[in-house]
C-alpha cells in the first residue's frame, strides 16, 4: 500500500493521518517513531526536525520516539537501531521517518508505505532496511550525487513537510489514544 501526500495540500495532515490509521489499523502496541537524518545538511534533517517539533508539539506518551536535532539518528546507525527496537520494542510497529530524493515532478511528495524504508539509498549506499511503515519527503531532485541536492535544498520545504509529518503523526498517536482509553473504560 502507499499513499502520497503533497505539502501544499492543506489536506496532507489529516491524509496521512488516516493512512497511518489504515496501515496499522490492528496493532494494539504503542509504536516506535524513527525520524532518520542529520542536522549537517538542510535536505537531510526532515527526521531530525520532524522528531523535534513532534515531540514538541504533540502527546507522544503512547509512543517512543528516537530521532531529534538535539539527539539525531542517522542513516548509518540503522544496522545496529534494527536489532536495538527489535529487542526494546517487540511488540511495536516501527514507523520510520526520512527525507529522500525523486523525479522534479515528485518534490514536496510525502510518501507512506506498509514496506521497510532503506535509508541512504538516494545517495547509493547500502544500509539495509528498518521500520514496518515508512514515511518518506521528497526534499530534493535525484542527480548523480544527491548529496549535493541534500546540501541546496530550500529550508522552507523541509520545514513545511516536518511541520505537516508532525502533525499527522500527533493526530495519529492521539486518535489511537482516544481508541486505547475507549477500550480500557
Amino acid at each position: 500500500m502507499q499513499f502520497s501526500f503533497h505539502v501544499c495540500n492543506t489536506m496532507a495532515k489529516t491524509g496521512i493521518a488516516a493512512a497511518l490509521g489504515r496501515v496499522l489499523r490492528t496493532h494494539a502496541a504503542p509504536p516506535v517513531v524513527l525520524c532518520i537524518g542529520s542536522d549537517l545538511a538542510i535536505g537531510d534533517s526532515l527526521g531530525p526536525l520532524t522528531g523535534t517539533l513532534l515531540k514538541k508539539n504533540a502527546n507522544i506518551e503512547d509512543a517512543y520516539l528516537y530521532g531529534t536535532l538535539r539527539a539525531p539518528v542517522t542513516a548509518k546507525e540503522v544496522k545496529y537501531l534494527g536489532e536495538f527496537l527489535r529487542k526494546t520494542h517487540p511488540r511495536s510497529k516501527v514507523i520510520a521517518v526520512d527525507a529522500a530524493v525523486g523525479e522534479s515532478s515528485e518534490l514536496g511528495l510525502i510518501k507512506l508505505t506498509d514496506a521497510p524504508l532503506k535509508p541512504g539509498s538516494g545517495a547509493n549506499k547500502r544500509l539495509g532496511t528498518i521500520g514496518d511503515v515508512s514515511v518518506l519527503g521528497i526534499v530534493g531532485e535525484r542527480a548523480g550525487f544527491s548529496y549535493s541536492a541534500l546540501n541546496l535544498t530550500r529550508l522552507n520545504l523541509v520545514y513545511g513537510m516536518a511541520e505537516t509529518i508532525a502533525e499527522a503523526l500527533g493526530e495519529y498517536l492521539a486518535a489511537k489514544a482516544d481508541k486505547n482509553s475507549q477500550f480500557a473504560v
